[in-house]
């Protein structure tokens, strides 16, 4: 991701559906380009609210809630992993900044920003380190944003 490309999403003022469109097109340039990445999604923690999602992907308001939730007690969600997508994922890491989670050879990257939550997906046909660092990367580039 280029270093401008994402600043015309954090502008102030534009309607949410061209907010969300842009973040649409930012998951997809960022994460789903890799190949390595199969769904994602930005979710902004204080209304626990989806703010984009890759094609295809739907998260239920009780999933959402569920992501968000992992953060509070990291060393409860190490233990009891997370039900997603009526799969039982167990927790490789779960600490105040990511959750790593995986189910057979899928899984699951959630990482933590000031004031959002980025999630990745990866399937038996993609590899897991290339969609943790998408993930982390991408967070990263929120959190040098103040997001």
């Amino acid at each position: 991701m280029e270093v401008g490309e994402g600043d015309r999403l954090l502008h102030k003022g534009l309607p949410d559906k061209v907010k969300m469109n842009q973040l649409q097109n930012l998951l997809h340039d960022a994460l789903i380009s890799t190949e390595h990445v199969e769904h994602c999604c930005i979710l902004r923690r204080k209304d626990v609210s989806l703010r984009a999602s890759s094609v295809g992907f739907t998260l239920y308001q009780d999933q959402i809630q569920m992501f968000v939730d992992a953060f509070k007690n990291p060393p409860q969600t190490r233990e009891d992993g997370l039900y997603f997508e009526d799969r039982h994922y167990k927790c490789v890491r779960a600490d105040k900044n990511a959750v790593y989670a995986k189910c057979g050879k899928r899984g699951l990257v959630i990482v933590r920003t000031g004031s959002l939550l980025i999630v990745g997906t990866y399937n038996d046909n993609m590899y897991p380190s290339v969609c943790v660092e998408a993930v982390e990367k991408l967070a990263d580039y929120f959190k040098e944003k103040g997001k």
